[in-house]
C-alpha cells in the first residue's frame, strides 16, 4: 500500500489500468524465477544460475523451433528439461561432493551463459513469429472477463470453507477456534478486494492469460508444500536436516528435488521472457533477473532454512514489478532503481529479522 501511495503521488499513470495490466505481464515470468527460488530457499541453499539458466532456456526455444522447424510445445519441453538435467548437476554436486550450491550455481551461471551466447551466435538474437500464439500469449492474451470474475471469487469460498472445516474439527476436540463472523469476514474483504482488481483491469485490458498461469503454478506449488509428504521433507530439512536425516527422511533427495524445481522454473521463465520480448536474446533473462527473483522470494517472506511458502514468490514479484514499474515512470537513472531495490530487500530481511526475534521472545517461533 506504501509504495503504491508514493508512485501513484508522483506519477498518477502508475495505477492506470493499462500499466498495471503491464506490470502483470512482467510480473510473470520473473515470478516463475522466483518460485523455483523459495524451493533451495526453503532447504538454506541458493541458486545464482537462474538468470542464465532462464536466458539459455529462452535460447533452446528460439533454436529449436525458429532455426530446426521443431513444433513448440517440443521447444518448450526442451527448454524445460534443460533445465531439469541442470538442475541434477547442482543437486549431484551438492550431494556427492558437498560442493557449496554458492559454488556450483555461480559456476553453472558462467557455464550457461557461455552456451546461450554459443547458441544464439553473432546476432545474439532470435525473433520468434509476431503472429503465434506464444507471442501473443505474452503480449496481448488476457482470460475473459467472466472467468477472471469467477477465478477471483475461488479463494475467499476456498479460505471460508477451509475455516469453518477448521473450526468444527477443533470444536469437537474441545479447542479454542476463531469465531464464524471471523471467518466471514476474512473471506469477505479478500473477495471484495480481488473483484475490485479484476473490475478495475477489466476497464481497459483484463488480467493476463500469463499472470494467470504463474499464479496456477503457485497454487500448485504451495499445495505440494503445505499438502503432501515431499512438502513437508522440505520444511523439515530446511529446518535441520541432521535430525530430518535421523527422522528417516532422503535428506539427498529432498535436496535434489529442490535444484531440479528451481532450474526448471528458470527454464519456464526464460520461456516466458521471451514470449514477452518476441525474441530469444541475451535480453531474455538481463543481469538484474537473478537479484530480481532472490529478491521477490526474500521480500515475500521466505528465509534461509525452512521458512516461508509459495505465495512469498507471488507477493514478493508484485512488490519488486510495483517498484521498478514506478521507478521507470518516475524516469530514474538504473543506479538509482539498483539502490532503491537493495534498500527495500535489506528493509524487508530486518523486518523479517526482528519480526522472528519477537516470536522467539515469546514461544511462538
Amino acid at each position: 500500500m506504501l509504495i503504491t501511495f508514493v508512485f501513484s503521488s508522483l506519477n498518477p499513470v502508475f495505477l492506470a489500468p493499462n500499466n498495471l495490466a503491464n506490470l502483470l505481464f512482467d510480473a510473470a515470468a520473473v515470478g516463475l524465477i522466483a518460485l523455483g527460488v523459495v524451493c533451495v530457499l526453503l532447504l538454506g541453499e541458493i541458486d545464482l544460475s537462474i538468470g542464465s539458466m532462464s536466458r539459455f532456456a529462452s535460447a533452446v526455444v528460439g533454436v529449436l523451433w525458429v532455426n530446426a522447424g521443431v513444433s513448440f510445445p517440443l521447444a518448450v519441453l526442451g527448454a524445460t528439461l534443460a533445465g531439469v538435467l541442470t538442475g541434477f548437476v547442482y543437486g549431484f554436486l551438492r550431494n556427492r561432493f558437498e560442493m557449496p550450491s554458492f559454488v556450483a550455481t555461480l559456476s553453472g551461471l558462467l557455464a550457461l551463459l557461455g552456451m546461450q551466447l554459443y547458441l544464439l551466435g553473432p546476432t545474439g538474437s532470435i525473433n520468434l513469429p509476431f503472429a503465434s500464439p506464444i507471442v501473443h500469449f505474452g503480449q496481448l492474451l488476457v482470460i475473459p472477463a467472466w472467468l477472471s470474475y469467477g477465478l477471483a471469487l475461488l479463494p475467499g469460498v476456498l479460505i471460508f470453507v477451509k475455516g469453518l472445516t477448521a473450526k468444527h474439527r477443533r470444536s469437537g476436540a474441545n479447542l479454542s477456534s476463531p469465531g464464524l463472523s471471523v471467518i466471514g469476514i476474512k473471506a469477505l474483504v479478500l473477495t471484495v478486494t480481488l473483484l475490485s482488481a479484476v473490475y478495475y483491469l477489466e476497464l481497459v485490458r483484463g488480467v493476463p492469460w500469463m499472470f494467470g498461469v504463474f499464479v496456477l503454478f503457485v497454487a500448485i506449488m504451495d499445495y505440494a508444500l503445505t499438502r503432501t509428504k515431499w512438502g513437508r521433507s522440505m520444511f523439515a530439512v530446511g529446518g535441520n536436516a541432521e535430525a530430518a536425516r535421523r527422522s528417516g527422511i532422503n535428506v539427498r533427495r529432498i535436496r535434489l528435488s529442490a535444484f531440479i524445481l528451481c532450474s526448471a522454473f528458470a527454464g519456464l521463465g526464460g520461456v516466458f521472457s521471451a514470449a514477452r520480448l518476441a525474441s530469444s536474446s541475451i535480453q531474455a533473462g538481463t543481469g538484474d533477473v537473478n537479484l530480481n527473483a532472490i529478491a521477490a522470494a526474500v521480500i515475500g517472506g521466505t528465509s534461509l532454512g525452512g521458512r516461508g511458502s509459495a505465495w512469498s514468490a507471488l507477493l514478493g514479484v508484485l512488490v519488486i514489478q510495483a517498484i521498478s514499474s514506478g521507478l521507470t515512470l518516475l524516469n530514474l537513472s538504473s543506479s538509482l532503481r539498483f539502490m532503491i531495490t537493495g534498500a527495500v530487500l535489506a528493509t524487508a530481511v530486518i523486518v523479517d529479522s526482528l519480526a522472528r526475534r519477537s516470536r522467539a521472545s515469546h514461544g511462538r517461533a
